[in-house]
């Protein structure tokens, strides 16, 4: 059967509920709806905030035809077979169809580069959804070319309305006689999730025995909650959650936790070379530098997942989880390079100093490209002072050692080195 969050879907923009900052009566979203034209535009927001609902309604309002693509599962060759059909549509009715993308925020480089033309001629109309801020993860050229909303999580008395509506007015719900003592573990476990809520709510409801009233209290929702704890919905919220899980617990050196955790998503069907892709970030955000044969063990683990399947690939990885959840960690080169990125988002883009220059033609000769480098293997032990940042950002350090055994031999070998130059203690 279809999931009561999926029956409850509003009809129209009078039955969606929150965001009235977006949709309200004179918002602005609301007010290029009432004109018939919108602009592309990008939704971001938690999960289950109505950003899904929220498109289809504006496309079923302006009656425009909708296509839908999920960042996820979709490669260029669908972004291109979805706009030839907005174009073929387009041309035999006159309006100009939406394109809505989920999780936009997956969408590689090249990807989001073939959504540009479509945007810019007006065969679509964009609308992205993203719980990621799009300033880091949408790429310029398309991010100027859309407004960007913002979606809220909904208010404890937003949910409880949807949870009431749902209780009267669905199909399945409305035939179960229901007494809504409290609200309070159903609203905790929803998150302001309006679709983790109900899902939450029917299960509540549907596992009860069918000859009584199901009184629900927070006792209630908790055992029930507790019982059902091992389901694993690969494609909803414990999608996102258990990976969550699996992750911190390897990050904070817990393998027992790791595995369990790990399991849980084997066990639920889970995409194996997804559980190894993260493991391969892992390895370089979390242990990095600190044991650098992490990441090697990693990339062998994918291409292992990758030849073997399962059942036999759960062993790679449980040896990989295990032993990065052991390892010494580090996040210095990941915060090193994103120190390194935010410097260069606010404007510190200095030209290159003229002795790091090519010079391959006479003339950038005579213009002093290249004069004055040093060749580090023509000093004694391959190293010599000299800038290799451009003055305005002399002295700064971008990448700190952090407090391990192998970064701190490195730490000696900078401060040695760079004395007087970098501050390394």
């Amino acid at each position: 059967m279809t999931p009561l969050a999926e029956r409850m879907r509003p009809r129209d923009l009078s039955e969606f509920v929150g965001q009235a900052h977006l949709v309200g009566e004179g918002a602005v979203l609301r007010q290029a709806i009432e004109a018939g034209k919108i602009p592309s535009f990008i939704l971001w927001g938690p999960p289950g905030v109505g950003k899904t609902t929220l498109a289809r309604l504006i496309a079923q309002q302006l009656k425009k035809p909708f296509y839908q693509l999920s960042a996820i599962h979709s490669g260029v060759k669908d972004i291109r077979e979805a706009i030839e059909n907005a174009e073929k549509t387009t041309l035999f009715q006159a309006k100009g169809a939406i394109l809505f993308i989920d999780e936009i925020h997956r969408f590689s480089k090249s990807q989001q580069d073939a959504l540009l033309g479509a945007v810019e001629k007006g065969t679509v109309t964009l609308i992205g959804a993203t719980t990621e801020n799009p300033s880091f993860e949408v790429i310029p050229a398309l991010l100027s070319r859309c407004q960007v909303y913002v979606l809220h999580p909904l208010h404890r008395d937003q949910l409880e309305l949807l949870m009431r509506r749902a209780l009267l007015e669905d199909e399945v719900l409305r035939n179960v006689e229901v007494v809504l003592e409290e609200t309070e573990a159903l609203l905790l476990y929803s998150g302001g999730d309006a679709r983790r809520l109900l899902n939450a709510l029917e299960l509540v409801v549907t596992s009860s025995p069918g000859d009584q009233p199901v009184r629900i209290t927070n006792a209630y929702v908790r055992e029930k909650i507790q019982q059902n704890i091992a389901l694993y919905d690969k494609g909803g919220e414990q999608h996102y959650d258990v990976i969550s899980a699996f992750i911190k617990s390897i990050r904070g050196s817990d393998p027992n936790a790791a595995v369990y955790w790990l399991a849980r998503m084997l066990e639920g069907g889970e995409d194996i070379e997804f559980i190894a892709r993260r493991l391969i970030i892992l390895a370089a955000e979390d242990i990095g530098l600190a044991n650098p044969n992490a990441l090697l063990l990693a990339t062998a683990t994918m291409d292992a997942v990758r030849a073997l399947g399962m059942p036999e690939a759960r062993i790679v990885l449980s040896e990989c989880a295990v032993y990065l959840a052991c390892s010494p960690k580090s996040n210095s080169a990941y915060v090193a390079i994103d120190e390194a990125i935010a410097a260069v988002r606010t404007g510190k883009t200095f030209p290159v100093p003229l002795h790091l220059r090519n010079a391959p033609t006479h003339l950038m000769r005579e213009l002093q490209y290249g004069a004055g480098y040093q060749y580090s293997h023509d000093y004694p032990g391959h190293f010599v002072q000299q800038d290799y940042l451009p003055p305005e950002l002399k002295g700064t350090c971008f990448y700190q050692p952090a407090d391990n055994a192998a970064e701190a031999r490195a730490r000696e070998k900078l401060r040695q080195e760079w004395k007087n130059w970098y501050p390394y203690s």
